[in-house]
């Protein structure tokens, strides 16, 4: 399956249409174009009748999405080059070489980060050693530095460390420099010098081109406890590569730029360009390195993709949109706020439900819904129809139920019925949820918006709590700026509306020619906030 998703998303505060939209279309671009990743998704939690439906038919709940801005993951290498913080610097050198790499993490015996070897590290080192003596930068074993100088140990322990100075003795034994216990030379084919080296007790001694020693010379250094390796190396090489025998822990850098995946991108970005090797190691939660990001991958990163279900406007959608692809937009709303960079897809179609324009497509591609997905797409048509009782109704939304009623052996009334008989208990939901789980944002003149949330009852016990409902309408008023937040609260066997307003009644007074009373419109056969309310609601503005 392809990495990249594509996501599929309804508004936020998302109802049963928004919600089945987005798993129906999912479900059909993925066998129309299976080399793409279709994904649906939610932008809010499931409201009790949409859970309902979910649970019914045995569909998953779509995960949820709380943005489509870029994040580190979605830029990332994650073809990873990594090394041992142990491996030699030598080795660690070689392998940045061979892959051409400017910086490479180094990890701990756990895998875990603990630090970053980089080019300038490297080059510092040379130049560091070029001017002063040279000296193993930390304790090394001697294995390690027979390894990287291919060289045979013919005396002492590989295990055993050392961490002295380097010297290469190539002058008259009786002028040899001030040699310490403990220090590693290198010697040619000169005995003499051989012995001096042994008898100041230095910890190694590596013989260049291939040279040998006579057995009265190992026997010495045994007896003193001095390790001899026979390295084919010249001298000089030998005693450049002694010193890069250290462990890469003693170079590297020990506290790199670490990011996690879910990082925004713009908010690491700075950094990234800020640091002399211009990346980030990318960690997860065990600190384990998962990718990297350099300065060229913040260079036109590929934006997230996605389709927009059910809505167009860009208050009512995903954080970030700007940012975003929009690939498509399927909508049976008025054409929204959403700006789109480059010509799409976008479907504006007058139907009582998008899950409507969903089947319609299945069907034209000659194709049928999976079960789950059918019983979601039924119920999603008659919550937004309100059993097709609701003005917005049209012919295809009946067409729609007939073909499922027929395809699933299911009376749709009586679903539908059930539906909202066992979703219409309100009466141990927070007020603050109430006026705020099925709410769609409207912009007007003046850079000015309105809220329009509704309410599905059976009857009008809802409306015993009229207060409480307009505080917490107030609130949320106040809260999110608005000109005007009203609630639609529908009884769908009365087949009519309460609208309470909190703001300014009067244009909604003067647009509806019904005055409030108490904070609230009585608006009898008004059932669809689409058609009947939003229109009226923005005209006022």
């Amino acid at each position: 399956m392809p990495g990249v998703p594509i996501y599929i998303t309804g508004h936020r505060n998302p109802d049963t249409d928004s919600i089945a939209a987005a798993i129906g279309y999912a479900e059909l671009l993925g066998r129309l174009d299976p080399a793409n990743h279709y994904v649906p998704v939610r932008l809010g939690d499931i409201n009790p009748q949409t859970r309902w439906v979910l649970e019914r038919s045995g569909a998953p709940e779509p995960e949820f999405l709380p943005h489509v801005m870029l994040r580190v993951r979605d830029v990332m290498q994650q073809q990873l080059h990594l090394a041992s913080v142990d491996d030699p610097v030598r080795s660690v050198g070689l392998q940045m070489a061979r892959e051409e790499l400017d910086l490479i993490p180094l990890v701990e015996g756990d895998g875990a980060l603990g630090g970053v070897m980089t080019e300038r590290v490297l080059a510092r080192r040379y130049v560091r050693e070029s001017r002063e003596a040279s000296q193993l930068d930390a304790p090394t074993s001697i294995g390690a530095i027979a390894e990287v100088l291919s060289a045979e140990l013919v005396a002492g322990d590989a295990g055993r460390e050392v961490s002295g100075r380097v010297w290469v003795l190539a002058m008259d034994a009786g002028s040899l420099p001030d040699i310490d216990e403990g220090d590693v030379v290198v010697v040619g084919n000169r005995e003499d010098a051989q012995r001096r080296a042994i008898e100041e007790r230095v910890a190694l001694m590596v013989t260049s081109n291939g040279t040998t020693l006579s057995e009265d010379v190992l026997a010495l250094a045994r007896e003193h406890g001095t390790a001899v390796a026979v390295s084919k190396l010249d001298t000089y090489v030998s005693g450049r590569m002694i010193t890069l025998s250290a462990p890469s822990r003693s170079l590297m850098d020990r506290d790199p730029l670490t990011v996690r995946p879910d990082d925004l991108l713009a908010d690491v970005s700075d950094e990234i360009k800020d640091i002399h090797y211009h990346a980030a190691v990318c960690v997860d939660e065990f600190r384990k390195p998962i990718g990297l990001v350099t300065r060229g991958d913040l260079v036109n990163p590929q934006p997230r993709r996605v389709i927009l279900v059910d809505h167009a406007e860009r208050a009512q959608s995903v954080p970030g949109i700007e940012q975003a692809e929009i690939v498509e937009i399927l909508d049976h709303h008025h054409i929204g706020s959403i700006e789109t960079r480059i010509p799409v897809r976008a479907t504006f179609d007058p139907v009582g439900s998008t899950a409507t324009l969903v089947i319609e497509r299945f069907r034209q591609n000659g194709m049928e819904p999976s079960k789950p997905t059918a019983l979601v797409l039924t119920g999603a048509i008659l919550s937004d129809t309100i059993i097709l009782n609701s003005p917005t109704t049209t012919d295809r939304d009946h067409a729609a139920i007939d073909y499922l009623e027929r395809a699933q052996a299911l009376d749709a009334e009586e679903f539908g019925r059930e539906m909202f008989e066992e979703t219409s208990d309100t009466s141990a939901v927070p007020a603050d949820k109430l006026v705020g789980s099925d709410v769609k944002e409207y912009a007007v003149g003046g850079g000015q918006t309105v809220c329009i949330a509704q309410v599905e009852t059976v009857g009008e016990g809802l409306l015993e709590r009229r207060d409480e409902l307009l505080d917490a309408m107030r609130s949320k008023q106040e809260r999110d700026d608005c000109a005007l937040y009203a609630l639609m609260v529908t009884d769908i066997l009365a087949k009519g509306s309460k609208l309470l307003v909190a703001g300014n009644p009067g244009p909604l007074e003067r647009a509806f020619g019904e005055e409030a009373e108490d904070g609230v419109i009585d608006l009898p056969g008004v059932m669809s906030r689409k058609k009947q309310v939003a229109p009226k609601v923005l005209s006022a503005f």
